[in-house]
């Protein structure tokens, strides 16, 4: 009952920022990442497009499906991935209504490529959408997308793989910062950090068997700044520290038991100790780590800014030309921060009175990505 309780004074607060002139876009964050998340389908209809600022009002129809596939270079992929997205769908759905949705997911994704010729498609893009598209409906989830795919999601839409890769980058020093051991460990594995490839750049939805739990990570992501869902491929591999340990320090030992997501996660509390860590360890703080793998500028992490600014009703453009200068001013004070020594982590994580537990620990940061992937043919998507 007390469960009930809470549950309807949330939907309450919820209700309220919604109502409320402007929008309470800072509460609905606050909702999206705190215990639970959204709660309802519902909600998420409403929630979603303002975590996004985008405008419901004024959807555009979505075009005919036969227009957009004739001379698409991406149709026949598009085609093949949504066939095989079957157990993306509600168990027990019949057969007819999925054929169905399965269309409406082809349609979503070639409008919103045809709209951005600067997007490339990817394989497990698909993954993301399809959940969009069960959630809110084909015309938001077109227009939530788009707006997704040219913010959040808009590195592992480049012609090639270096920002995805660059993003990766940041996995091993996160790990390192809360488990040293753990991180060394992979380190000597020369795993790599290919396992959590899949992960990220479907924002879990590809390995996560029940909806609910890819929705709840939905909320959780689309509340925070895009580099989130690697924190929380950090914290998994950090909770599962034992059997990393214990695992025999191989590449294919490591990579195979990483690979496997246990499906009986504790998310409410991963979630949490995510967030804990991006705020400990926020990704000013680890770049210069990750820089080391990959020199990449202009990744999604650094158009957040100019998101959340814009979400303020603010022009995009002169958003970005604001943040530019402020990138230049800052570049000198990062400098400063980035040479600080590695024990300085010890300090810190004694002063923060951790809420992070710290035996939740198991990641891993590699210099070299994944420069040993080629000789190592992996099937990302089984």
């Amino acid at each position: 009952a007390d469960f009930d309780a809470k549950k309807k004074r949330k939907v309450a607060e919820i209700y309220q920022a919604l109502n409320s002139d402007p929008i309470d876009v800072a509460t609905l964050r606050r909702m999206a990442i705190s215990e639970g998340g959204l709660l309802t389908n519902e909600i998420r209809c409403k929630v979603w497009p303002k975590l996004l600022s985008v405008n419901t009002d004024d959807l555009p129809p979505l075009p005919a499906g036969k227009e957009l596939r004739e001379d698409n270079k991406d149709y026949q992929q598009v085609l093949l991935d949504v066939r095989r997205s079957l157990r993306r769908f509600p168990p027990g759905m019949p057969d007819d209504q999925r054929e169905g949705l399965q269309e409406e997911l082809i349609d979503i994704i070639l409008h919103v490529l045809k709209r951005n010729p600067q997007l490339h498609y990817y394989q497990g893009y698909h993954d993301i959408v399809v959940t969009f598209l069960l959630v809110v409906g084909d015309r938001l989830a077109t227009a939530l997308v788009e707006k997704l795919s040219t913010h959040h999601l808009r590195d592992f839409m480049d012609p090639t793989m270096d920002n995805t890769k660059h993003i990766l980058n940041y996995l091993m020093p996160i790990i390192d910062q809360v488990n040293p051991e753990v991180h060394d460990f992979m380190q000597s594995a020369e795993v790599g950090t290919i396992f959590a490839l899949s992960w990220l750049i479907t924002w879990f939805g590809h390995v996560l068997s029940d909806f609910r739990h890819v929705v709840r990570l939905y909320d959780f992501f689309l509340a925070c700044h895009p580099l989130m869902p690697i924190y929380f491929a950090a914290v998994i591999v950090l909770h599962r520290e034992q059997e990393v340990l214990d695992c025999e320090c191989d590449m294919a030992s490591v990579h195979h038991l990483l690979s496997q997501i246990p499906q009986d996660l504790p998310y409410e509390s991963l979630i949490s100790k995510a967030g804990d860590l991006f705020v400990q360890f926020p990704p000013s703080e680890l770049a210069k780590e990750a820089a080391q793998a990959a020199q990449v500028e202009r990744t999604a992490a650094s158009t957040f800014k100019d998101f959340e600014l814009a979400s303020m009703q603010q022009r995009p453009d002169t958003v970005l030309r604001q943040r530019f200068r402020e990138r230049l001013r800052g570049e000198e004070r990062t400098k400063s921060i980035l040479t600080k020594p590695r024990t300085n982590r010890f300090v810190k994580l004694a002063v923060m009175g951790l809420t992070v537990a710290l035996g939740a620990a198991a990641l891993a940061v590699v210099k070299s990505a994944l420069e040993w992937a080629p000789k190592f043919e992996l099937q990302i998507f089984p």
